[in-house]
């Protein structure tokens, strides 16, 4: 549930933020008030999430995945331009959002080649 509850946190987040494109500069009523009324959801969301996932685990999905999504709706929705340089960086932030999930499973443990598990017969 709580990985959930984060998913809507982040998911809350973009819409929040894609309002912001769409208020002009707040001269647009209806995207101006969901900026505050997603980016307040978007905080509740993730707040509840922390009774249970590790701050610094919850705050670099939600900001990491928030941030990939939110460039891969400006390039297909705003139209704004597609490069290699913008689809490796969008990548590189998702690899590195994995990789804090996978630390989490290797908490209180020191990095070593033995704390490894590979094929059959592995410790």
């Amino acid at each position: 549930m709580n990985w959930i509850l984060l998913l809507l946190g982040i998911l809350s987040e973009v819409v929040g933020t894609t309002s912001m494109k769409m208020s002009f500069g707040f001269t647009k009523l209806i995207p101006s008030i969901s900026i505050f009324m997603f980016y307040g959801l978007s905080l509740i969301f993730v707040t509840l999430a922390l009774k249970r996932i590790d701050v610094s685990i919850a705050y670099s999905i939600w900001s990491g995945l928030g941030t990939a999504i939110i460039a891969i709706v400006s390039m297909v929705f705003f139209k704004e331009a597609i490069s290699l340089v913008k689809i490796l960086s969008i990548l590189m932030i998702i690899a590195g959002v994995i990789g804090l999930n996978i630390s989490e499973g290797m908490h209180g443990k020191e990095f070593s080649p033995s704390n490894i598990s590979v094929g059959k017969g592995a410790n």
